[in-house]
Parts: C-alpha cells; structure tokens; sequence
C-alpha cells in the first residue's frame, strides 16, 4: 500500500522540524551531513525482544517526498519562513544514506535499527513520519508475535479492524501482524493491497436473519459448502447452537461427500465450551470438524485456556492485537548521534540525561548478531564503531547488560551483520521482499532466540554489547559533559 497515493506525507511532521530546517539555512547548517539513529529503550509488555516492522512503509515515503504548491503557500501563510526556505523546500529531495535492519528482525533495546545519514534539513524532516511507521508497526508484529507463540502452532487470525486506531491503523496494522506470525486477517484491503490472506464467514446478525437458526446454519452449507464455518453461539451454544449445526452438516454436506467444515465460539466459558463441542462433534461423526474461537484473546488468555484443556484449532484475535491494548506505545525514539565536519571527520555526539536509559549510544554505528556454531541461537548483538569488523574466528569478551563490571566470553560463534543499505545517495539500493519472505524471515529468527529470551514473564535479558571503542568513545564524552 502506498499511502502517498492519498495524502502528501512530507507534510506529516512536527511543526518543529520545519521551524528547525528554516533555521538550520538561516545558519548555514542546510549542507551539514549528521548521523541519526532510531532505537527504542524498553520492549513491550516487559518481554524479551519486539520485531522491526515498517520498512515498505519507509522506502515508500522517502521516494515520494516533495512539497507541492499548497504546501508552499500554507507555510508562507504561517509567516515563520523565510522566502530561501520555501524556495528549499519546494525543491526538496531526500539525498543521503540508510541502513536499517530488515523487517522481521528480533530487535533489543537501545540498538539502531535504523540509521540515517544525510544534510542536516533532510534528516530533521523525516524524524516523524520514519518514527510513525516504525513505532507503530513494531508495535502490532511484536503483539502479534506474542499471540502467535501462546497459540502453540494453532492459526492465528487478525479480527481487529473494527477496533483500530483508523483506515491506516486497520491496514498496516494487518500487515504487522502477518509478519509477527499471524495466518491472515479479516481486513479485506490487506488481503488486496498486501497478500494477506483474509477470510471470515458469518456474524450473529446472519443467524437472526432467518426464521430459525437452523434455517441459517443449512442455508449458509449451501452457499458455501466447501467453507462452512458456522458460528453457534447466538442463542444456546450446547442446546441449539451446535446440535444445530450438526444437523446442518448431516443435511447438507455428507451428501456431498465434505468432512471438512468448522463452528466458532465467540463468547462463554471457552474451555468448558470447546471441550464440550469437541465431544459431541466427535460422537455424531463429524471429527474433522474445527473449532475456532474469539472474544477479546490476548497471549495469556490464550495460554491460560489452553492450560486449562480448551480444544481449540483456531484464535481470531481483535481488539487487544490491533491495538496492542496491553502497551499501545512502542518507544522508538530519534536522536543525533554524530556529525561530520568541514573534512569530513565523523564527529560523536551523545545525549546526557539524569535518567540513566536516555542517556544515548553516540557515533556511526554497525551491528551485529553472534550466533553459536553448535546451536545456531542467538547468543549477543554487539555495537561497534562503523570501521570496525568483528572476528569471529577469535573469542570475544562483552559485557553483562545486568552487571558492566562483569564479562563474557563468546566463544565458537558467527557474526552476522544486521544492517542492510537502503538508500544511497537518495536512490534506493534495496530489494525488498515478498511480504511471504518477510513473515518467513520473522519466525526464522525468532526461533533462533533462546526460549528463556521469549518467556513471556521475567524473560531472560539478551546481552546487547558495546565495542571497547565504541565503550571508550561514550565514556569519554560523559566525562566531558559532566
């Protein structure tokens, strides 16, 4: 989906970017090259990792960016801009350099995975919208992840558009959470503009609409008897509901010779419920009927029922994934972290704050992963400086993330790095993959964590590492601005 096809994204920023950018030329700062990183500080709902998710969405914007006529004369009507700027803007095409990671990526706290380089304007104007994208689908595929991993191999449906945060929120926010793991949505734009297979069958308004809900149950067999789901809970699950259904499936599919049909539960005890329809399922012959459920699921609804014995083929989840209502904000942050002067030296920069967390990894950076050659799991991500190269042919000291005092010896592993160049010199480098890859990628990765790193409560903390020099260069400037 490309969503500059409605509105005219450049324009989606904070008013401070632009009050910046005309500043920055009144100064001559509109040709400084600077480095920003995108990084968040804590993972939603206390767990172990999120998933990177809104790349698409970021190449799209970045080659669309222009400033039409209207929003040239808008901004002079703001008389906050000087006749230079406007000129600028009116021009104005994004020219410098990003690396990211790529979508579906398990991604830790306080680690790029995103870097900008570019003219000091340009790369103030994009903060928002870069953060928007990445912030917010991060946030859905990391729900959705979680969702995915409680089901225990059962599919997963996306019902949430009805409850979104708007369109965008709905669409997107499908897309995230196929990466994250989910099987498909019910959001049929999704399915148009990505791929994301939608489905769905009934609502209770379908069984009202007939005489009796029989009459429903056996009409819809037989406009779709090779998808009949039925949803049997809109009078009596256990007395009508599914005896009903049953008779619906003896009427109109044996004949046919289909096995293959499902009811749906959207409310109740749904572990007393499912194990209740399973049995009566299963004595009047229909055992490959499957039982799908919804109602409000989250990760620990869906682990608890399954604890408890519940028979479930299928989660339709809404609500608590669409908006991940559990923590609807995912903390990515924006922050300077170099600059590069009159020679071309790349010069550190480091925010300092009282709150020890904010305080930020300064320089250009890479990436990367270490995995151990013996499990092929995750073992650290490791920061350095952008010259320096890892070898991993060679053991490698990092520090405890929970005690610095204390260190680490890697041993025996890979180094992967995680940055891809995306844009070089304003032109795309990248190809992006099929959305299919994509989702592929994610549950790849994912199962390459250590399953004490996906506990869902106290999971382990990951070791994310700093170089000596990278170590030595942060050091070096707390001191200075101490």
């Amino acid at each position: 989906m490309n969503t500059q096809d409605q509105f005219n994204m450049a324009m989606l920023c904070d008013f401070y970017e632009l009050t910046m950018g005309n500043g920055y030329l009144k100064n001559g700062y509109q040709d400084k090259i600077c480095y920003f990183d995108v990084f968040f500080r804590r993972c939603p709902d206390q767990g172990g990792f999120a998933i990177a998710a809104g790349l698409q969405q970021v190449i799209e914007y970045i080659q669309n960016l222009h400033f039409s006529e209207e929003d040239i004369a808008y901004l002079r009507g703001r008389e906050l801009f000087c006749e230079e700027f406007l000129d600028y803007l009116r021009n104005f095409k994004f020219h410098g350099d990003i690396w990211a990671v790529p979508e579906g990526t398990p991604i830790f706290p306080r680690e790029p995975i995103l870097t900008v380089r570019a003219p000091a304007i340009e790369a103030q104007l994009i903060e928002t919208y870069l953060l928007l994208v990445l912030n917010h689908q991060s946030l859905i595929a990391t729900k959705a992840n979680r969702v995915v991993r409680a089901a225990d191999g059962r599919t997963v449906l996306e019902f949430g558009s009805r409850r979104a945060q708007g369109a965008y929120g709905a669409i997107l926010g499908a897309r995230a959470a196929y990466i994250g793991g989910c099987h498909g949505t019910a959001c049929t734009i999704s399915d148009q503009i990505f791929g994301v297979r939608a489905s769905g069958t009934m609502a209770h308004s379908w069984v009202q609409m007939f005489d009796s809900e029989y009459e429903a149950f056996k009409k819809y067999c037989e406009v779709y008897p090779n998808n009949a789901v039925l949803l049997v809970d809109t009078y009596n699950t256990l007395k009508s509901g599914i005896p009903n259904a049953i008779r619906a499936f003896n009427d109109v599919l044996k004949p046919l010779g289909i096995t293959s049909c499902g009811i749906r539960l959207d409310s109740g005890d749904l572990t007393y419920l499912t194990k209740k329809a399973r049995q009566m399922l299963d004595e009047a012959g229909w055992t490959g009927c499957k039982i799908s459920v919804s109602n409000s699921l989250d990760e620990y609804i869906i682990q608890d029922l399954l604890r408890q014995g519940a028979v479930i083929d299928m989660f339709g989840v809404g609500e608590r994934l669409i908006t991940a209502r559990s923590e609807p904000v995912f903390g990515g942050v924006y922050k300077l972290v170099a600059i590069e002067n009159e020679a071309g030296e790349v010069i550190p920069k480091i925010k300092i704050s009282a709150d020890v967390g904010k305080i930020t990894n300064p320089h250009f950076k890479k990436l990367y992963r270490f995995f151990g050659n013996d499990t092929g799991k995750a073992i650290a991500d490791y920061m350095c400086l952008q010259d320096e190269i890892v070898d991993d042919s060679k053991d490698l000291e990092i520090f405890d993330p929970d005690a610095t005092w204390k260190r680490k010896t890697v041993y025996d592993f890979t180094a992967k790095e995680l940055h891809v160049p995306i844009f070089k010199n304003g032109e795309l480098v990248y190809q992006t993959p099929d959305l299919n890859e994509v989702r592929a990628y994610c549950l790849a990765q994912v199962d390459s964590l250590w399953d004490e790193v996906k506990r869902f409560d106290n999971p382990h903390t990951y070791y994310v590492d700093l170089s000596q020099k990278l170590y030595d260069v942060k050091f070096n400037l707390l001191k200075e601005n101490a």
